[in-house]
């Protein structure tokens, strides 16, 4: 007598509760459709914009954070390294290059929820057009370790995966069609460990 309402309040369950988990990962999974890949660094210029697709603005809305509207800037990340190998804390990496012309930038690392490292608040977590040694030519050196180092210095968690993200704010790359034009600097590994 039990049976069948049981039977059906167990399907309805499996059905809702897989149809929202199938759908928080497809949020996670990616921001959305139309990145652009320059190197070891990835960027979704429609996402904050009135063309983005539906799971860019579904993105947009889960994350609950304010996007930069097309004219302000353009965010870039990187997960891997120049070879394609995941992003780790116990490795030593170097940034090296130029960016894109825009009015500033600014780079730090996070965790793969976007998270900022917590740690000691002496230590560079973040970086800027405004403060970064630069060469003669214009182009820089970022060291991103969990060890100081000389020049610019980045500062990651060790033993952890981390992700880069760099902004370019006030950037005429933003609202161009000829982002695939562009150079990104190259994310190279120096080295892991203490060798």
């Amino acid at each position: 007598m039990f049976r069948l309402p049981l039977f059906l309040a167990l399907i309805l369950a499996i059905a809702f509760g897989g149809g929202i988990w199938s759908t928080l990962v497809a949020l996670n999974a990616t921001v959305g459709f139309g990145a652009i890949k320059l190197g070891a660094w990835q960027a979704f210029p429609q996402a904050q914009t009135v063309d983005a697709d539906p799971y860019a603005k579904a993105h947009r809305a889960n994350a609950g954070r304010l996007l930069l509207g097309g004219a302000e800037g353009l965010r870039f990340t990187a997960d891997v390294d120049e070879s394609g190998e995941r992003l780790n804390g116990n490795c030593t990496y170097a940034i090296i290059g130029k960016t894109p012309v825009a009015r500033l930038w600014t780079l730090f690392a996070s965790d793969r929820n976007d998270q900022p490292p917590s740690g000691n608040a002496d230590l560079p977590l973040a970086l800027n057009s405004r403060i970064i040694l630069r060469e003669r030519d214009g182009s820089f050196v970022v060291q991103v370790s969990s060890e100081a180092q000389a020049g610019n210095w980045l500062a990651v968690q060790p033993a952890r995966s981390f992700r880069l993200t760099l902004t370019l704010l006030d950037t005429p790359t933003a609202g161009s069609s000829g982002l695939i034009d562009l150079s990104m600097p190259r994310v190279q590994k120096i080295g892991c460990g203490h060798a």
